[in-house]
C-alpha cells in the first residue's frame, strides 16, 4: 500500500517519515495533519509508480533528486508576481531551515528539540546544540521586546 514502508507511514489518521541528511544520520519526524493529508492523497494519486519505494517520484529518475528540488524551486519562483518576486527571489532552502528553527524556538521548542528536529544530532546522537544555536540567533528587537515585558 503507498505511503507504508519502513521509511514512511502515511495514513488518514496518523503519519510519519524517516528522513536522511548529510552524513547519512536518519530520524523519524511526525506529519502534522495539514501536511499529511495532501501527503496521503498524493501517494494514492500517482500514477507513475505507485508502489515505489520513494514518496517523491520523478519523470527522469526514480526519485526526486536534490537537484530535482532545487529546479522545482526556480520554477516556482519563475511563476511569482513582481510583488512576490521581491519578497522570495533570494530565499534559499536554507534561509527556510533557519526561519522554521526561529518559529521553532518563538513557539516554545527547547534548543535540544529543534536540534533533533533539524538533525543537528552528534555521531552518539545527542544534540548538536552550537549547531543549532547558530540557526537560533535572537534578533535586538526580540530581546528588547523581553526586556519591556519585564519592566511592564
Amino acid at each position: 500500500m503507498p505511503g507504508s514502508g519502513q521509511d514512511c507511514h502515511v495514513g488518514p489518521k496518523v503519519g510519519w517519515i524517516r528522513v536522511g541528511h548529510k552524513g547519512g544520520k536518519m530520524r523519524d519526524i511526525d506529519l502534522l495533519n495539514a501536511v499529511r493529508r495532501p501527503l496521503f492523497e498524493y501517494l494514492h494519486r500517482r500514477e507513475r509508480d505507485p508502489y515505489s519505494p520513494y514518496v517523491f517520484t520523478s519523470q527522469r529518475a526514480p526519485r526526486l533528486t536534490e537537484a530535482g528540488v532545487h529546479h522545482w524551486l526556480r520554477t516556482l519562483k519563475k511563476k511569482a508576481t513582481k510583488d512576490e518576486w521581491e519578497l522570495i527571489s533570494d530565499v534559499t532552502f536554507h534561509d527556510l531551515r533557519h526561519d522554521f528553527a526561529h518559529r521553532a524556538r518563538a513557539s516554545g521548542w527547547t534548543v535540544e528539540e529543534v536540534a533533533y528536529y533539524l538533525g543537528h544530532t552528534t555521531k552518539k546522537g545527542s544534540p548538536a546544540i552550537q549547531t543549532t544555536v547558530r540557526y537560533t540567533q535572537v534578533s535586538r528587537e526580540e530581546v528588547r521586546d523581553k526586556l519591556k515585558a519585564l519592566g511592564g
